[in-house]
């Protein structure tokens, strides 16, 4: 098992005029933080115009400047928006590269083709498309990274010249490829292209057990076509984190941040009508978080077995990761025992207090994660020889990497 952080950049209104300074300050703290503790991950999200949900619109740029307070923590994008109206794969394929030597071989490629209106309608990107274009942009992105030069495309979405991509990355054939999962059947379409799963919902380890066997069954079948040029074989899920000793201090610093998180992405992706720079979505939180399943009542409730929902008469409400050392090391261990390589932590959300957060790191990180990191090495190596021949016989299966023609050049200026 491995341990990431997770960002969104939360910012609840009301705001003040250095709020978003602060918030960005204290994230790259806590990353340092991070990285000094022994955290493998740090993955930062693309997301465009979520007000208060999420205020991370360049997360190139977050990541690139923790790069640069780090030595190992790997760097996440969780996700780039792939849809060409967000990003041209030409764009998004040079920044990979160029963070990836910035930080010495870090960088997982993390992709994606969101799902709000907010940032569909707010860059003309069609919903009924979206999904093909994220996976021509993939295709695009990772041979410009691999070609040299690019042999050119046309597709439905992109056309372009050959052309030689510069910086290429640190990592060949290129970083670790992953892509956004929300439903089985989108970690399922993730082991027929053989990237990494990045599950961003909140599921139970027996649920998550389930989809980690159809993922690594796919993945040494012949349904398995690498999107890539590489297989990258993870599955990673994402759990609220606030540990302290105390149980009830622990509910108390984060059970109100891990509701908001959830609360707000429903409202953007569910259920919400949103007045850009009007609504305030912390306020309806407070007032409707019981209609829409996060009650604190419910998940407040202390000396229970944690799981992704705590549950009373049929009614379940978001807890994850919030309590004692004790209690966060059986429930990874379920997660461990499920066949989940990675478990990302949110503790950024909400209202949660950053001295809480570093607190909470360096309480899991010392109580916690040791025996799990200890095993890692073991079972990851295992993984790989068991892997071994279906991950070859897949890259088989790829269409290779294309060349130009010797005689193909354009001229510095066209002739019209």
């Amino acid at each position: 098992m491995r341990f990431g952080i997770f960002y969104e950049h939360q910012l609840p209104r009301p705001w003040g005029p250095d709020d978003e300074h602060t918030l960005l300050k204290n994230a790259l703290d806590q990353v340092e933080l991070a990285d000094s503790l022994g955290f493998d991950y740090v993955w930062a999200v693309e997301h465009h115009f979520l007000e208060e949900y999420s205020h991370s619109s360049a997360p190139e740029v977050f990541l690139a400047a923790a790069s640069q307070r780090t030595s190992r923590i790997r760097l996440g994008h969780g996700i780039v928006q792939m849809p060409v109206g967000f990003n041209h794969p030409a764009r998004t394929a040079e920044r990979i590269a160029t963070l990836d030597l910035v930080s010495d071989g870090r960088v997982e490629f993390g992709t994606g083709e969101s799902s709000s209106e907010a940032e569909l309608g707010g860059f003309g990107v069609e919903r009924a498309s979206k999904r093909a274009q994220w996976h021509e942009a993939l295709d695009v992105a990772t041979r410009l990274l691999v070609e040299e030069p690019f042999a050119g495309y046309d597709g439905e979405f992109v056309q372009m010249p050959p052309r030689n991509l510069v910086p290429k990355p640190h990592q060949r054939p290129h970083p670790p490829l992953w892509v956004a999962c929300s439903r089985r059947e989108t970690i399922h379409l993730a082991a027929t292209k053989g990237i990494g799963a990045l599950t961003f919902s909140f599921i139970e380890a027996a649920e998550a057990k389930a989809w980690v066997d159809d993922y690594y069954d796919t993945i040494v079948s012949e349904q398995c076509v690498p999107a890539g040029f590489a297989v990258n074989a993870n599955l990673a899920c994402v759990l609220p984190l606030m540990c302290h000793a105390d149980e009830a201090t622990a509910i108390e610093r984060g059970i109100d941040g891990s509701h908001f998180f959830g609360y707000s992405l429903a409202h953007y992706y569910v259920f919400g009508h949103h007045r850009p720079g009007a609504t305030n979505v912390w306020e309806e939180f407070q007032q409707n978080r019981e209609r829409f399943g996060f009650s604190r009542k419910i998940a407040a409730r202390t000396g229970q077995v944690l799981g992704a929902q705590l549950m009373e008469q049929g009614l379940g409400s978001l807890r994850g990761a919030v309590g004692t050392p004790e209690q966060i090391r059986q429930l990874v261990r379920t997660y461990e025992e499920a066949g989940v390589d990675q478990l990302i932590f949110v503790s950024q959300a909400g209202r949660n207090r950053h001295e809480d957060v570093c607190e909470s790191l360096e309480l899991f990180a010392r109580e916690v994660m040791p025996e799990f990191r200890e095993r890692a090495p073991t079972a990851e190596a295992a993984k790989a020889d068991r892997l071994a021949p279906g991950i070859a016989a897949a890259l088989g299966r790829r269409s290779p990497r294309r060349t130009v023609a010797p005689e193909y050049d354009f001229p510095a200026t066209p002739a019209y």
